[in-house]
């Protein structure tokens, strides 16, 4: 199917699949269906699940039910899940035998749209899987960020700000998916100069347990290729000369001063300053 078709086709989303944004309506009484009957789907967008996180959903359907069907679609021996592994999940921690199910006719690629889109739209996934949530949607349905926005319902600029966070080293990306760093944290390491100075952000922020405030800063100053001693050195020549003063570095351990006056008057106080010093000198 080339790409003017498989947007044709896919373009039908959540709207044509399920009403609303995966608000589908409530089950009927018939509508369960054995666990042992519904496999895992491959096309699964998360990759890591919260053992604890697991154990809360399972005393919460202990104790309320299971509120929202699991999404399923036919094949051959009984179900494929598209949405709701953790239910699932929770489910056979618990015992039980049969699950609330909706089932829907979907193709593989409506399929992986639905578990993407349920995913993100819940708020499940961890920033790196979300990432790359939004980069299937992107490659595998030749959509564009605009577009994914829509379908997920977020600002494109949210969209594309997660998707940097792929470009991001992978010892940072491993620290985001095990849940050491936040997505607060992982968006302000994406600001920071290099990968060596994400990575040793990443160590800073779990070894002294940084807010993502405190990483905002860090990765600004990390942003800044003055040292510490430079801003010193601008803000000791600044008081000297009563006037803004900035130290411009070069590569090969060059640079040059810049000396701001905002009058002629200002200028001569320079002169006379600059003259007073080098007299000291002599």
């Amino acid at each position: 199917m080339d790409a003017t078709n498989r947007r044709r086709a896919l373009g039908r989303g959540l709207g044509a699949l399920i009403p609303t944004a995966y608000r589908p309506e409530e089950p009927s009484p018939d509508t369960f269906a054995p666990i042992s009957s519904i496999r895992p789907s491959a096309l699964q967008p998360r990759h890591s699940f919260d053992d604890t996180a697991i154990a809360e959903l399972a005393e919460s359907i202990r104790q309320k039910g299971i509120l929202q069907p699991l999404l399923v679609r036919r094949v051959a021996g009984g179900f494929e899940l598209i949405a709701g592994e953790r239910r699932l999940r929770a489910a056979q921690r618990l015992g039980l035998e049969n699950v609330p199910v909706l089932v829907r006719d979907a193709t593989d690629a409506e399929a992986l749209e639905l578990a993407l889109i349920e995913n993100i739209q819940r708020e499940n996934l961890n920033a790196i899987e979300e990432a790359r949530a939004y980069r299937r949607l992107l490659e595998e349905f030749d959509l564009t960020q605009d577009e994914v926005a829509t379908r997920v319902g977020k600002d494109r600029s949210t969209v594309a700000n997660t998707l940097r966070l792929l470009q991001l080293p992978d010892e940072v990306k491993a620290e985001i998916e095990s849940g050491a760093l936040s997505a607060g944290h992982a968006r302000a390491l994406a600001g920071a100069r290099s990968d060596a100075a994400k990575i040793s952000l990443t160590r800073d922020i779990i070894a002294r347990k940084l807010t993502v405030r405190q990483t905002e800063r860090l990765a600004k100053q990390a942003r800044d290729p003055k040292s510490t001693d430079l801003h010193a050195a601008e803000q000791l020549l600044t008081e000297a000369l009563g006037t803004r003063v900035r130290l411009q570095p070069a590569r090969n351990g060059s640079g040059r001063i810049e000396i701001q006056y905002y009058s002629l008057q200002e200028l001569n106080g320079l002169i006379e300053r600059l003259a007073a010093l080098a007299s000291e000198r002599l």
